[in-house]
């Protein structure tokens, strides 16, 4: 993000805290998302930097005041009212904090897990993962297929954050997708995720080990979204607060025939 859409972000994430924790807010706040990205003259108005805030701000009340919830409104104002780097920065500042309302409504670990998991399982399945990353599909069709698939498997939460995410992915693969929505929820419980790549699975004390390894190193807490990948041959490969910590096998054999080829 470009600094002013940083500023604009941690203003939102201000007035988000000054709110009450609601389900439908943080539905709502997630919706305007999808208006917006889904009408270009609207979001284009709507993030003009030249515009006047009051005027923009009357123009969201009169577009979402009689629908959103009375939490979400404020928010929504807050995010359209402040400036952007650019209009797509806006969406996803919006989204975020859509993500960050839905985290203030249950147990953010939980939520976050939840996410990654449905993340792996629409991964590990091409014909799933087609269905609903394909740009062809309907969007509507696709969030219900998400429902009908997890509805009872995991959180309210975490069915209404995937149909979201499906229904409105702007050129995301829907496991990215997924990936940086647990980030963000964990991120707002004061929380680290660490994807990591195994080329076997880790056992549980492996998995306590490397998790308590890397919350020192990083001062917060880690919660770990481990893949199966046996390419690595060996070792691991882990992704975390925007490092790459590349210890697999097939990383230093690549390094060793570069200095034996050079």
């Amino acid at each position: 993000m470009g600094s002013a859409s940083r500023e604009a972000l941690a203003s939102a994430r201000g007035v988000l805290e000054g709110t009450s924790s609601d389900a439908r807010a943080a539905a709502d706040v997630l919706s305007t998302a999808r208006v917006l990205s889904e009408n270009p003259a609207l979001l284009s108005a709507l993030a003009d930097a030249t515009a006047d805030s009051g005027a923009t701000i009357a123009l969201v009340s009169r577009l979402f005041g009689q629908s959103a919830a009375p939490e979400a409104l404020p928010v929504i104002e807050a995010v359209v009212s402040s400036r952007w780097s650019s209009s797509a920065e806006l969406v996803d500042g919006l989204e975020e904090i859509g993500l960050r309302a839905y985290a203030r409504t249950s147990d953010a670990r939980v939520l976050s897990a939840e996410l990654l998991s449905v993340g792996r399982a629409i991964a590990s399945d091409p014909e799933l993962e087609l269905a609903l990353g394909s740009r062809l599909g309907d969007p509507a069709a696709k969030a219900v297929l998400v429902e009908r698939l997890f509805s009872g498997r995991v959180s309210d939460a975490a069915v209404a954050v995937t149909a979201h995410l499906v229904r409105s992915p702007r050129g995301r693969r829907t496991r990215a997708l997924l990936v940086h929505a647990a980030r963000i929820v964990a991120d707002q419980a004061g929380r680290l995720v660490a994807e990591v790549r195994a080329a076997a699975p880790l056992d549980d004390d492996q998995s306590a080990r490397l998790a308590a390894e890397l919350g020192t190193s990083y001062g917060r807490a880690v919660d770990l979204d481990v893949v199966v990948d046996p390419s690595l041959l060996g070792g691991l490969r882990v992704e975390i607060a925007g490092d790459v910590i590349d210890g697999s096998v097939s990383t230093r054999i690549s390094e060793l025939r570069q200095k034996l080829a050079g």
